[in-house]
């Protein structure tokens, strides 16, 4: 038995994800929600004969047979149900469609939803939304963009193609080849862009006819499922409901549930369980996020259904944890492996707070991809001991000690103790946002340090006095130097060829004004004390800065602090110093 794709909807606020489902099930959710942004998780079932009757000549012309049961829709308003629709060891997702403003192009939200399509490796199509707004857009009543486009004047198709090509180069630069829908030759290699207006419906039959067929090909083995075997499924969010109590919504990938099943989820405290009192689904063409009179009670599902499940126990329940029937004999440790999986923690790190289990999972991934630890994860608010646990690793990292918020807030003695502690508290509600943030702030953090380590240490240097360019012989000692390699400073002890200390650069001139460091490149002016021009120091003699023992060590273990030929001018320096036979550090 062939049981429905699920589709995930994600894309940036405003770009028309709740109208483009508006478009498909002929109603108005998006209208009434405040500010046409949608507030809470939803899932809709699109029955066959509905994208049948949408796709129309468009399945005739392309021969195309559909046989899967319909669509489930997942409609989000960032990464949430994306990251929450899990299943055991990864996403429930067959494919995703990514809502793309075609006038505004990628926002914050678009590239975040790329990043955790990629990271979760989920088919998905581009649907390039609003080119109803393009000037001189003529709305033909046509469901399908094809038919559309032959009615447009070639000034509009052709700033439609350049807004595509535009589309193309950003997700080449984020890794995906992609190509308009109708010039795509592989779609397992490249991503397909489908201009559409939500507005208008043009292009719906286009896209449908795309994410049934790709779905239905690319996917048989996931769709082809026993759909009488213990239920398994997702938990979208969880809510209270008047005259219901706790209740969660579930998207049911596996078997089926009814009602007095017991079911296990995840919890704070581990694994508990719930005995279901009531299973209620939205009625056809309407979603989960509806009032309860477009609700009616059913006394079984099957997979895939969104579902809102009513039942006690269900109050600590965790977003983004697994369902499974407990029928399932291994339903608790299938659970535990799961919990153990993404809250696996490392030594040393950061410390991780978020909203569910699905955006940990999210984050740690993605923080992971870019080699970042973390100490410590959690669910709920920043509280006073994730700071103080932020803070006991700043002896062992630095770099680790701060915490990362996502979507969740900082209790007010947590701020405060951080504020006390110069403890940073990274807080976001886009997931690659954050990630921007922690590679700013770290990034400051490596410049600040190499700046005082900087200040503290003698770099190598390699300089050679200049002729003709004594100023005074002594009292002290000025004469033209050119910095051959590395650096010099006000400070620094200089020696010749033998490793013999020659005296200290008591300061260093540029065109008579003091300069703090002269470079690789730099011919300046050197002043010393206690050596007398022509003695300790002749025209065209190679110096050398002699390196103190402790900064040898230091400048070795420090990345990015020397050029592979500074590294090697410390080399021979070190060379230089052994086989001196004169005094030590000064």
């Amino acid at each position: 038995m062939i049981r429905q794709p699920i589709i995930c909807v994600m894309g940036h606020v405003d770009h028309g994800k709740t109208q483009l489902l508006d478009a498909i099930r002929s109603s108005s959710i998006a209208a009434r929600e405040a500010g046409g942004i949608t507030q809470h998780i939803g899932a809709s079932e699109v029955p066959i004969d509905t994208i049948r009757q949408i796709c129309g000549p468009v399945l005739e012309q392309t021969k195309s047979k559909l046989v899967i049961p319909g669509l489930l829709f997942i409609d989000t308003p960032g990464h949430a149900a994306f990251t929450n629709l899990r299943r055991i060891g990864g996403s429930a997702a067959d494919m995703a469609i990514l809502v793309v403003d075609i006038a505004q192009g990628f926002a914050p939200q678009t590239v975040e939803a790329i990043e955790i399509l990629k990271e979760y490796k989920t088919p998905f199509v581009v649907a390039a939304n609003k080119v109803d707004l393009i000037t001189g857009w003529h709305d033909t009543g046509s469901k399908s963009i094809r038919a559309s486009l032959e009615q447009q004047s070639d000034y509009v198709k052709e700033d439609l193609q350049n807004r595509i090509y535009g589309l193309i180069g950003k997700m080449s630069e984020l890794g995906f080849t992609s190509e308009r829908y109708d010039a795509v030759r592989d779609f397992q290699k490249e991503v397909a862009i489908i201009p559409i207006s939500a507005k208008t419906g043009e292009g719906l039959a286009e896209l449908l006819m795309l994410v049934s067929g790709l779905s239905q090909r690319f996917m048989e083995d996931r769709l082809d499922i026993e759909v009488k075997g213990p239920g398994k499924g997702s938990i979208l969010e969880k809510k209270e409901v008047k005259g219901l109590g706790t209740t969660i919504d579930v998207i049911l990938y596996e078997g089926s549930l009814r009602v007095n099943d017991m079911v296990a989820f995840a919890t704070p405290g581990g694994v508990a369980t719930a005995k279901i009192k009531a299973l209620l689904k939205p009625k056809p063409l309407h979603e989960i996020r509806e009032s309860s009179s477009k609700f009616f009670s059913v006394a079984s599902v099957d997979a895939a259904s969104g579902v809102k499940i009513s039942g006690t126990g269900l109050e600590d329940a965790l977003p983004g944890s697994p369902v499974i029937q407990t029928t399932d004999l291994d339903y608790m440790g299938k659970i535990n492996a799961e919990l153990g999986s993404v809250f696996s923690t490392d030594r040393t790190g950061i410390v991780l707070k978020a909203d569910s289990i699905g955006s940990i999972e999210a984050l740690s991934r993605l923080l992971g991809a870019d080699k970042v630890r973390i100490s410590k994860k959690g669910l709920g608010n920043v509280t006073k001991r994730d700071v103080l646990d932020a803070f006991a690793m700043r002896a062992m990292d630095p770099k680790s000690s701060m915490v990362i918020s996502f979507n969740v807030s900082t209790e007010k003695d947590a701020f405060e103790t951080a504020s006390a502690s110069a403890i940073t508290i990274i807080e976001g509600n886009i997931i690659y946002k954050l990630l921007d943030d922690y590679k700013e702030i770290t990034l400051n953090m490596e410049r600040s340090a190499k700046a005082e380590l900087e200040k503290e240490l003698v770099f190598p240097g390699e300089l050679e006095v200049l002729r003709n360019s004594c100023f005074r012989v002594s009292h002290p000692a000025i004469f033209g130097v050119t910095v051959l390699s590395g650096r010099i400073k006000p400070g620094y002890t200089v020696m010749d060829e033998t490793g013999a200390v020659i005296g200290k650069i008591k300061g260093i001139q540029n065109d008579k004004t003091a300069i703090e460091a002269a470079l690789k490149g730099d011919s300046v002016a050197v002043s010393m004390e206690g050596i007398t021009f022509g003695r300790q120091v002749k025209e065209g003699q190679r110096l050398y800065t002699r390196v103190r023992d402790g900064d040898e060590r230091a400048l070795a273990s420090s990345e990015g602090l020397l050029s592979e030929e500074e590294k090697a001018l410390l080399t021979r320096i070190i060379g230089l110093k052994r086989a001196s036979k004169g005094g030590g550090d000064l």
